[in-house]
């Protein structure tokens, strides 16, 4: 884990108690310079449940008064030090003690007084940049914490447009960053247009703390668990209009992707940096081939920044020189005492076209992808899993996987497991800041990236940037597009099953297409008010559980504005209603795009680059990268320039991937690329739950959710029961309960936390467990 925490306030009279340069090794011996004893991977963090807090992080900023300043870059002739009064007004105690200070533990400092920024976890030296302004202007400065691929004349023109209010330069570089800019006493974060860089904030101590982390604020604050926000996240987890910009801990706020923070001495102002469309004149047709190419060169921009970012080799034993009966790569490196990743850049090859397109372009492209030791030549690193405990159905992939791994720039590995890799076989692992589905799937995952390279590339977020949602046909409809809906309407009848001699089974080509049509002319027609309300009186009305679907069942469920969550059909009725309030609130605010389609795939790719980022924390491998570069500002700006009814069409994601390989010199690819990627694997889902199924109804026999009044425990055990045995219940439904109740027992048993030199021997959020469940409204 990395992270960053910032602080502005008002004013500092009432003791902030900033330290400066020349204090003295006493006040240093806990922090010092770059490269000093607790800097870089700290131990005392995120981690472990039994750790001391947080384990490692993306940043930490606290802001003090009007005190003295170090030199330009935070960096003074001696030790260096920031900190904030442990006071949330003067009233306070620990406002008369000026000398003690709040600081994140194991934090370097990037820039002292006023408004220090400090780093968390084990950054690389490369992956923290910083530049001033102007040597006569120390307080006009800019950091960059993260894979970013500009160059420092780069930086420096885009922290003078900053500095006069253009933030969208910020977010123009290829890499995956978070950028802050101070001018005087205005601090500036800039989230990233996905959300796999969220940015969080709260009120204290006068002022406002930020940090790209939601529970080291919640240690600050020593905040609650915010029960409405998890109710939401399991009712309604792809609706923004539930959650809001809460997170799991009362007083902790998200701000939304494609915005900033701006403080103020204290004052807060979020803005978004990206341009909105007219209302009144519509957008000009996009040219199908040039968005194809800006997707292309995006994409390229993406992958060169990682190939010629510095290479890391952590240390390890020479590379496995070959194959042991019955073990594989990750195996094979435990039993000989190296868990450390291989030196180099590496990428996942499921088969699948996202993973194999980013293979095969960082193969291609000029750079060092990987030197393995103890043979000829770099070669990139490509990762394939075999679930050899439900093989069936995964065959064609594996075989496409084969035939792009004979590329000779690619040095294939394939990771073989059985049933110790199957879904809920190790559910202990590290705390993640919030709750996610990956949880359960966590060791599984990390059993594949530990044969990966120190810098891996995953094709998360493809389907979700490059795809087109269901509801963007209703988005053709209302720019009277009729024609575009003929093909996605006939690929859904020929997907959908078949009823055998029945006579609905003649006619089902000709019934699908008009049911579709008549879903997206209905949701076209729906005002935002009506869609909320209708959304909010469905949850009050009850949500019964539903089996697998097919692909035309669930183009028709996500033709709507918002519809309940895998998990909702469990969820008490007090927590539904809850969540229907929220949605009827949320029916006044209309939503940055009055467009159904676009509203829906905004929605949906900001909850999966969340769930992505909690992926990331939960199968972090030691000294290892992973790189989404789909979920880069560059990459998903291309592909919302793709027109929709080039999105829409059957095979569009395959297709504009195909054109990427092409123009850069990749066009013999295997026969079925491009192919439906498999969903996933049921088989191994159920196999897993049913050799775990005793830990799991141990788990919920006194769950922490229903402590919180979110479920019946007895309804829950009984859903298990029914997916072990093989009955038709919402299997992703099922990972969430589970992964959130995993979430919070570990959250609850953390014995440390993110803070140090605070007037409470352990400020740390959540302090009086969960609440217990209120009383229902008579």
């Amino acid at each position: 884990m990395r992270w960053l925490v910032g602080w502005s306030s008002i004013a500092a009279s009432f003791g902030t108690a900033g330290r400066v340069a020349g204090h003295g090794a006493a006040h240093a011996s806990d922090q010092g310079t770059y490269g000093s004893g607790n800097g870089y991977g700290s131990g005392s963090g995120y981690g472990s449940a039994s750790g001391n807090g947080y384990g490692s992080g993306n940043g930490y900023g606290s802001g003090n008064g009007h005190g003295s300043g170090p030199a330009p870059d935070g960096w003074g002739d001696g030790p260096v030090r920031g900190g904030l009064a442990d006071a949330g007004h003067p009233d306070e105690p620990g406002a008369a003690d000026a000398d003690r200070t709040v600081v994140p533990v194991g934090a370097q400092l990037l820039w002292g007084d006023p408004d220090p920024l400090w780093a968390v976890g084990d950054w690389r030296p490369d992956e923290i940049r910083t530049l001033t302004a102007d040597p006569a202007d120390p307080f006009t400065r800019l950091a960059v914490l993260g894979c970013c691929g500009a160059t420092d004349e780069e930086l420096r023109r885009a922290l003078y447009a900053a500095r006069g209010g253009a933030l969208r330069h910020l977010t123009q570089w290829p890499g995956s960053y978070t950028a802050v800019v101070q001018a005087g006493r205005r601090i500036t974060v800039v989230g990233d247009l996905a959300g796999a860089r969220p940015v969080f904030y709260t009120p204290w101590a006068s002022g406002t703390a930020y940090a790209t982390a939601a529970l080291p604020l919640a240690d600050l604050i020593e905040a609650q668990l915010d029960i409405g926000h998890l109710a939401a996240l399991l009712a309604c987890p792809d609706s923004p209009e539930a959650l809001g910009d809460g997170t799991p801990y009362v007083g902790v706020r998200r701000i939304p992707p494609g915005h900033a923070l701006i403080l103020r001495e204290g004052s807060r102002e979020i803005t978004g940096y990206e341009p909105v469309a007219s209302l009144a004149v519509a957008a000009p047709a996009a040219d199908p081939a040039l968005a194809v190419e800006g997707v292309r060169e995006a994409l390229v921009d993406a992958v060169r920044a990682r190939l010629t970012a510095p290479r890391h080799a952590p240390e390890t034993l020479p590379y496995d020189p070959g194959p042991v009966p019955g073990m594989g790569p990750a195996d094979r490196r435990a039993a000989r005492g190296a868990p450390a990743p291989v030196p180099g850049v590496g990428a996942d090859l499921s088969g699948g076209s996202a993973s194999a397109t980013l293979a095969l372009l960082a193969a291609g492209l000029p750079g060092a992808p990987g030197a393995l030791r103890g043979r000829t030549g770099e070669r990139l690193l490509a990762v394939t899993f075999n679930d050899l405990a439900t093989p069936q159905g995964r065959e064609p992939e594996l075989e496409r996987a084969h035939a792009i791994a004979s590329d000779p720039r690619l040095h294939h590995v394939v990771v073989a497991a059985a049933e110790e890799a199957l879904p809920y076989a190790d559910l202990d692992g590290p705390l993640t800041d919030e709750p996610g589905p990956s949880l359960v799937f966590a060791a599984r995952e990390r059993r594949r990236l530990a044969a990966g390279s120190a810098d891996h590339l995953t094709g998360h977020g493809a389907r979700q940037v490059l795809d087109a949602h269901p509801a963007r046909l209703a988005d053709l409809l209302l720019d009277r597009r009729r024609r575009h809906l003929l093909r996605p309407t006939l690929a859904l009848a020929r997907s959908s099953p078949s009823e055998g001699d029945s006579p609905l089974g003649s006619l089902l080509p000709f019934l699908v297409p008009l049911t579709v049509y008549a879903a997206a002319r209905r949701l076209a027609r729906t005002p935002y008010r009506a869609g909320m309300e209708a959304a909010a009186a469905r949850l009050r009305d009850g949500v019964p559980a539903e089996g697998p679907c097919s692909p035309v069942d669930a183009s028709l469920a996500a033709l709507t504005w918002s519809r309940p969550g895998p998990a909702a059909a469990w969820l008490t009725g007090e927590a539904l209603a809850e969540v229907s309030i929220r949605l009827t609130a949320a029916a006044g605010r209309p939503p940055l795009s009055l467009r159904p389609g676009e509203a829906r795939a905004r929605a949906v790719l900001a909850r999966h680059a969340a769930d992505h980022r909690v992926f990331e924390q939960a199968v972090e491998v030691r000294s290892q990268r992973l790189h989404a570069p789909f979920l880069d500002n560059q990459v998903v700006r291309a592909a919302r320039a793709l027109p929709e009814s080039l999105r829409v069409q059957p095979g569009a994601r395959a297709a504009v991937l195909r054109g990427v390989l092409s123009s850069a010199g990749v066009r013999d690819l295997p026969p079925g690329w491009g192919a439906t990627a498999h969903a996933p694997n049921e088989s191994a889902t159920r196999l897993g739950l049913r050799a775990a199924l005793p830990h799991l109804l141990t788990l919920f026999t006194s769950p922490l959710l229903a402590d919180a009044g979110l479920i019946e425990a007895r309804v829950v055990r009984q859903a298990l029961l029914d997916a072990a045995d093989g009955r038709p219940v919402p299997l992703d439904g099922i990972a969430e309960l589970v992964s959130m109740e995993l979430w919070l027992g570990r959250l609850l048993a953390r014995r440390g936390t993110c803070w140090t030199g605070t007037s409470t021997p352990r400020r740390r959020a959540v302090p009086t467990g969960v609440p217990l469940r209120r009383p229902a409204l008579s």
